[in-house]
């Protein structure tokens, strides 16, 4: 069986994310006017990220999201390619592969990343 059909494809190009992605900064927003030019704005002068526990709460659940929608796409992705290699006369499974993205996985997670790797290639597999 080989390992280009495979129900764990996280770099197919057409469904990769865009560089940076992941980030969620807000859209600039134009600075009031004021009476002196050079004055900028109050909220010109902010720092950037979280000031609180809410604020990176809210951040922690935007990224969560993207999360779950990339991991819905990759779900949907998985299950076209289990269907081409089904159809092909090929197994459902491509346990090499599988071995692949765990260790993937796990170099770049540690530990935990075992565990995150055998979720999403459990998902894949529609047995959940």
């Amino acid at each position: 069986m080989s390992s280009t059909g495979s129900t764990t494809d996280l770099t197919a190009p057409a469904e990769q994310a865009p560089a940076g992605a992941l980030a969620t900064a807000a859209p600039a927003v134009p600075a009031p006017a004021t009476e002196a030019a050079n004055v900028p704005a109050p909220e010109a002068s902010a720092p950037a990220g979280p000031t609180g526990v809410l604020s990176g709460r809210e951040r922690i659940d935007a990224l969560d999201a993207e999360l779950i929608a990339l991991i819905q796409r990759r779900v949907a992705v998985s299950g076209g390619i289990q269907a081409a290699r089904i159809a092909e006369g090929g197994r459902r499974l491509d346990l090499r592969r599988e071995t692949e993205v765990i260790g993937r996985y796990t170099r770049a997670l540690g530990r935990p990343g075992t565990a995150v790797a055998m979720a999403l290639l459990e998902l894949g597999r529609g047995r959940v």
